[in-house]
């Protein structure tokens, strides 16, 4: 028998109190399942804590609000009623089994088996159930196997699964990035290659956020390569057109230890800021995302390994930091020098330390050198800027207001 007691999420105040609310209203209905359990099994981070239960949701509303929680119905049409406790979220869902599926969406039917909840989901892993004194149940059989030994396998026959929801190609490639060791299930990739078509009956939102939480993974690049040799990345993201940079851009984060970033890995794959402009269109990606994209592919400034201190200081205050780093790691996925590394490295210790200068000039004191107010103090201060910036940013008073004076004089 597989157990999870030990798991501090399962022993936790919160967690014992929302399950006690549940099993007031029906004892031993409802057990914990999906990624906290498998998560749990294979020694990784617990984050969201889902528990499937045999209570219909307004039963689970009046047990919740009977033991003073708070219950929000966040997904009520197929189920799903958020259970609160002490700020602590439960995503409690009534058992279901799948009336009709279109690729896209499913109607459901709730149900009290079990097995029937167990059949509907995407991967063996993910079917795992486990009740309050931490006992596993493995319903679809293999799924803590499979856990333990990195396989990403689909429950029953692997086009049935992809044909009811078309996203779960794009799980697929996830779920092998962050659980899945060695080579990809063959029967599941072939079945993605096989239906990846239906990738496009999918909405953009749902897309990005698959790509995000995939180029995320501490490796994606088995699953990147994958995507890639059977034409699902090319329908999934047109402007990934750059697939080799951003493994290169992998491997390098890889071999120097250094923390995996999502949206960098997606911007190594696209070609360039109008690639870029494009995919973020298309993905309906936030503004601040676009912004990040566009950002780390442009090309000026030039980011090289043997930037001097000033001109690293020069470019990380037009720049900015992140984005500073951002072209920083891809100029180094570009760069095949057998000493690179290093220097690379060095620069992003530079550009990690950096605090940001503040040159010492206002409105008014630009007005009080001459300049009528208007336009024109914007025009002055940015020539002061320009220079002070070219200086290699002096904390000097009397040089800047220096400066400004000759600069006013010649707009006079």
């Amino acid at each position: 028998m597989t157990m999870i007691k030990r798991a501090n999420w399962l022993v936790a105040s919160e967690t014992k109190t929302v399950i006690a609310a549940l099993d007031a209203a029906r004892p031993g209905a409802s057990r914990f399942v999906g990624g906290c359990v498998r998560n749990t099994l294979i020694g990784q981070p617990v984050d969201d804590i889902d528990i499937a239960t045999q209570l219909l949701p307004d039963a689970v509303i009046a047990a919740a609000k009977a033991a003073g929680l708070a219950a929000v119905p966040t997904g009520i049409e197929h189920g799903t009623i958020t259970v609160i406790c002490n700020h602590r979220p439960y995503e409690v869902t009534t058992l279901r089994r799948d009336v009709t599926t279109d690729g896209r969406r499913a109607t459901v039917a709730f149900t009290e088996d079990w097995n029937e909840d167990a059949q509907r989901r995407d991967f063996r892993l993910n079917a795992l159930y486990a009740d309050a004194d931490g006992t596993v149940h493995d319903l679809t059989g293999g799924g803590v196997e499979d856990a333990k030994a990195g396989r990403i396998i689909f429950i029953g026959d692997a086009e049935t699964r992809l044909r009811e929801d078309y996203l779960r190609i794009l799980r697929f490639f996830r779920f092998s990035a962050w659980y899945g060791s060695g080579a990809l299930d063959a029967r599941g990739l072939a079945a993605c290659a096989a239906l990846k078509d239906g990738l496009k009956t999918l909405s953009a939102e749902r897309v990005w956020k698959e790509l995000k939480k995939l180029c995320a993974a501490p490796d994606p690049a088995p699953a990147l390569k994958a995507m890639g040799q059977n034409g699902i990345l090319a329908l999934a993201a047109p402007q990934a057109t750059d697939l080799p940079r951003a493994l290169r851009v992998i491997a390098i984060d890889d071999e120097y230890l250094l923390p995996p970033e999502g949206l960098l890995r997606i911007a190594a794959l696209l070609g360039d800021e109008a690639g870029a402009r494009a995919f973020a269109r298309d993905m309906k990606a936030s503004n601040d995302e676009r912004g990040r994209l566009v950002a780390a592919l442009g090309k000026s400034p030039r980011i090289v390994s043997y930037m001097s201190m000033r001109e690293v200081r020069r470019g990380l205050y037009l720049l900015g930091a992140q984005t500073f780093v951002d072209r920083a790691r891809l100029a180094w996925a570009e760069d095949t020098g057998a000493r690179a590394g290093p220097q690379w490295r060095a620069l992003l210790a530079l550009a990690g330390g950096w605090v940001r200068p503040h040159l010492d000039l206002t409105g008014d004191e630009v007005v009080a050198a001459g300049v009528p107010p208007g336009p024109k103090v914007g025009a002055v201060m940015r020539e002061v800027e320009a220079w002070w910036i070219d200086a290699d940013f002096p904390d000097d008073k009397l040089s800047i207001v220096e400066r400004l004076k000759a600069v006013a004089q010649g707009m006079g």
